[in-house]
């Protein structure tokens, strides 16, 4: 009873009140975030587009989030996380139902894009706010469990989706909109405004404002963490992470229908990963806690290359499945040690803007992996996923080169922070 005691304290101890329903208004979300999953299935099935059509028309909302979460970022720096996540689920709720009702393709790819917008601004907001009330020893767990949450709904709704899109397309967007209002009252009734504004660079003291002037703190705006090299690479080497795992959502999905695989079936696979990080990812913490962050995110993009690499012989639901788990103990290792470089890479007062061109990645990933993940299955066949293995090999070897000076950058982060005195409240931060 101790030991159960004391790794529910190391897992999910110690973590404030807003945290949870943060967290709970996630899993909420996640739980009903099924529709654009299906897009591809929805778009060819139902709509009669081919898979380059279909492949563009999900890009577009790749696209779209790239905008958004730029967007999400200067919101929330400037107009605060709690308007920013409720703006934005409202808005996701109404094109949901639109989506639901549309029929010519065009109508469809605007409001694809205009749903990666509202969806991809929430990203940077939620961290922020996480960053803002959870102390930094305790921050590894909070993004632990975040991830967890996010994928236990992603569990839930693959189950549920891989019933629904057998029976109606049309109920997928419809119960996605209803989730997105319930997690949207969930933060509206509980969650308070977060943001804790610090005084801009220019205005310290010369002896702080030097500090910070090593390690490029020069204009407080999204200039700085577009500027930060450091930070890019860390960006680029997470954006290679993200293109490999939004195959599943993408190009996955029509490399089981090839092989004959149906709707269900890749329900399964999703729901097979989703459970296993349901299961597992609460023991992660211990399991990396002792190594480095470089060494840790070397080895899960090195689990995510070899998992997809192996569907280059797939042919049935099994050989799937197998490489469902490789792929997905990949995904679980990377979740805390990414997350917790990006929160240590961002000076306070950029806090949310860091994070909207952290998760700039994902949507650009969204963007690039049907686009061009849909030609390349389509003119090379099972080779693309060769490719996509050789460029997860280089980005894990890309980690280990890039990990001790990134940890040098963020120890000089921390003594600027450390010597940097709190704003006025009120007072609005330049940029």
């Amino acid at each position: 009873m101790h030991a159960l005691r004391r790794w529910w304290h190391d897992t999910a101890g110690g973590l404030p009140a807003t945290f949870w329903y943060l967290w709970t208004g996630l899993l909420i979300n996640r739980a009903g975030a099924f529709a654009m999953l299906f897009l591809s299935l929805y778009l060819t099935d139902v709509r009669g587009a081919s898979e380059g059509l279909a492949g563009t028309v999900v890009g577009a909302y790749g696209a779209g989030g790239a905008a958004g979460v730029l967007l999400g970022g200067v919101l929330a720096d400037r107009w605060g996380r709690r308007a920013t996540l409720l703006a934005a689920h409202l808005a996701t709720a109404g094109l949901m139902v639109a989506l639901a009702f549309s029929r010519p393709l065009l109508l469809i790819a605007v409001l694809a894009a205009l749903t990666g917008v509202v969806h991809s601004m929430p990203s940077p907001a939620f961290v922020a706010a996480i960053v803002d009330v959870v102390p930094a020893e305790r921050r590894s767990r909070a993004f632990n469990l975040q991830f967890w949450a996010f994928n236990l709904g992603m569990a839930v709704a693959s189950l549920l989706a891989g019933v629904l899109a057998e029976a109606s397309f049309t109920a997928l967007f419809l119960v996605d909109a209803g989730a997105t209002l319930t997690a949207a009252a969930v933060i509206g009734w509980k969650v308070p405004e977060t943001l804790r504004l610090t005084r801009p660079a220019a205005n310290l003291p010369p002896a702080t404002r030097a500090a910070s002037e090593s390690v490029r703190i020069r204009r407080p705006g999204l200039h700085t963490a577009l500027t930060d090299r450091t930070f890019l690479i860390f960006v680029g080497l997470t954006f290679v992470l993200a293109v490999l795992t939004m195959q599943t959502s993408t190009i996955m999905p029509l490399a089981m229908r090839a092989d004959g695989l149906g709707p269900s079936a890749y329900g399964v696979v999703v729901a097979l990963g989703g459970a296993l990080i349901v299961i597992g990812q609460l023991f992660v913490p211990r399991l990396i806690d002792r190594h480095r962050k470089d060494v840790v995110l070397a080895a899960s993009t090195a689990l995510l290359a070899l998992g997809f690499g192996v569907l280059a012989v797939a042919d049935e639901l099994a050989i799937y499945l197998g490489a469902a788990v490789v792929w997905t103990v990949g995904s679980m290792l990377a979740a805390p040690p990414n997350a917790q470089i990006n929160a240590d890479l961002a000076p306070p007062q950029l806090r949310a803007r860091y994070q909207s061109v952290f998760y700039l990645t994902f949507p650009a990933a969204a963007f690039i992996a049907p686009t061009l993940g849909g030609v390349s299955l389509q003119h090379l066949g099972d080779r693309h996923w060769l490719i996509l293995a050789g460029l997860g090999l280089l980005a894990a070897l890309g980690h280990l080169l890039a990990g001790p000076p990134r940890e040098r950058h963020v120890a000089a982060l921390r003594r600027a922070a450390d010597a940097q005195p709190k704003t006025p409240a009120g007072q609005v931060p330049i940029g």
